[in-house]
């Protein structure tokens, strides 16, 4: 699938808009003032520990994009999310139930790169489009175990981990597991990680991933 082919409308809460998620100086947001407190590593330059983690993302990748550059600063930080994200990659959730976790949290948060790199894996795997432009504008989805995952995703989130017994009942009713539910959370903690990294290290978004770049409307 193209990019073209995922490009919402121009309307929305979400526009895949080239410049989103840059801070092109200081002036333009105080945020930009963050981004000077963190070194965007690369191999030469990070902590020894996280050099191999480093060299391995860019040889999926062909590049390291600039989150792991930035949380290079913090190996045990970098390590804690490759590895976690490894497992989460093996639970039972499927590939596609896992991404709607992770986009539906990425909006929620706000971290402009998760939601371009993600929206990126939806389109790759030749999502439905509706799906991933639903997805970015944090509206319902279609299809309804999907949406199942989305609504339950904000109510753990919601409720710090606390769900109430009839959001449980109609989640298990989608056709999910109590096993399910648990890695709900792991993939939660994953993304904890990468999200509050990406927004305390003002993470820019790589040229790659410029075309799925998200703005949030406040």
């Amino acid at each position: 699938m193209s990019v073209q082919a995922v490009r919402p409308r121009t309307s929305g809460t979400a526009h895949w808009v080239a410049t989103c998620g840059r801070r092109e100086t200081p002036t333009e947001s105080g945020k930009g003032l963050i981004m000077t407190m963190f070194t965007r590593h690369d191999i030469t330059s990070a902590p020894e520990q996280a050099r191999p983690v480093m060299a391995n993302t860019a040889k999926g990748f062909g590049f390291v994009p600039a989150p792991v550059a930035l949380m290079a600063e913090s190996p045990e930080l970098l390590e804690g999310f490759m590895s976690g994200n490894a497992l989460f990659g093996r639970t039972t959730l499927s590939a596609l139930e896992r991404e709607v976790l992770i986009l539906t949290m990425a909006t929620t948060v706000e971290c402009h790169y998760c939601v371009a790199m993600h929206s990126s894996v939806l389109a790759r795997q030749d999502a439905d489009a509706a799906l991933i432009e639903a997805l970015r504008a944090r509206k319902p989805l279609n299809e309804p175990k999907l949406e199942a995952m989305r609504v339950f995703t904000l109510a753990v989130m919601e409720g710090h981990g606390h769900v109430r017994p009839e959001v449980m009942e109609t989640f298990l009713g989608a056709g999910y597991t109590r096993r399910n539910a648990l890695e709900v959370v792991l993939g939660l903690g994953v993304y904890t990680l990468s999200t509050y990294a990406n927004r305390m290290t003002d993470a820019p978004l790589d040229e790659p991933l410029r075309a799925f770049g998200w703005h949030a409307e406040h």
